[in-house]
């Protein structure tokens, strides 16, 4: 069963207010990128990379791979307006013979690389995972225009789902063709308009996704952490 992963890395990093492209933030003195691209080369069960990036900065990152020798970096590709283009663009390089898709945001640097091994070796016998934890804040549905309180929602069956997502390589490729022109906040989603079901299994509150100057700061924080 072979295994490529897919890492949509095109973010321009609006949030974060940086001057360079998300994937270039430096969290502990190397490119969050770098970080990220890492755990992949400690997974036994991925076999290879896709990393899609943004169209002008293409030559930054290769030089970055080449620099930092990840070596399970084989394709560099061009990524869209949206994180969904994106994926699409990835899913278009994989190889004929790929079996299963890992799909993993650039922007999630502290993902382990164990969790990510035990994960894969349950995928051959579903069609589509995910991981998440879940929900610990109180959560309440609003009217926007009056900024009033409409209900609050009940959190024991809530979760916050995370990256990495896997699913068969056919059936993810079918949700994206079939859903081209919609815009979804995550692969499993498209799926799930299929009507696939998708197992969760339950990952790590570490795992976070850096999207503002206070992520930065938690996630070297948590670099540290594991570090000691």
């Amino acid at each position: 069963m072979k295994i490529q992963a897919i890492i949509p890395a095109a973010g321009s990093g609006v949030r974060l207010k940086s001057d360079v492209p998300k994937p270039f933030i430096e969290l502990n003195g190397k490119p969050m990128i770098v970080h990220t691209l890492s755990i992949f080369e400690r997974c036994q069960h991925v076999a290879s990379v896709v990393l899609v990036v943004p169209q002008d900065h293409m030559a930054e990152f290769e030089k970055l791979v080449g620099t930092h020798k990840l070596h399970k970096v084989i394709r560099i590709v061009a990524g869209g307006d949206t994180r969904q283009v994106s994926v699409y663009n990835g899913l278009q390089v994989v190889d004929h013979d790929t079996d299963i898709v890992l799909v993993h945001d650039g922007a999630r640097p502290l993902a382990e690389a164990t969790l990510i091994d035990r994960i894969l070796s349950q995928a051959g016998n579903e069609q589509a995972l995910v991981i998440g934890v879940p929900l610990k804040p109180t959560v309440k549905r609003i009217d926007p225009e009056a900024m009033l309180v409409k209900e609050t929602i009940a959190r024991h069956n809530l979760w916050e789902i995370q990256t990495p997502q896997i699913f068969r390589k056919e059936i993810l490729l079918k949700a994206h063709e079939a859903n081209v022109a919609k815009e979804a906040t995550d692969d499993a989603m498209l799926v799930e308009k299929m009507g696939v079901k998708v197992r969760i299994i339950e990952g790590s509150y570490d795992n976070i996704k850096v999207t503002t100057p206070e992520d930065v700061a938690l996630a070297e924080f948590y670099l540290n952490r594991k570090k000691a």
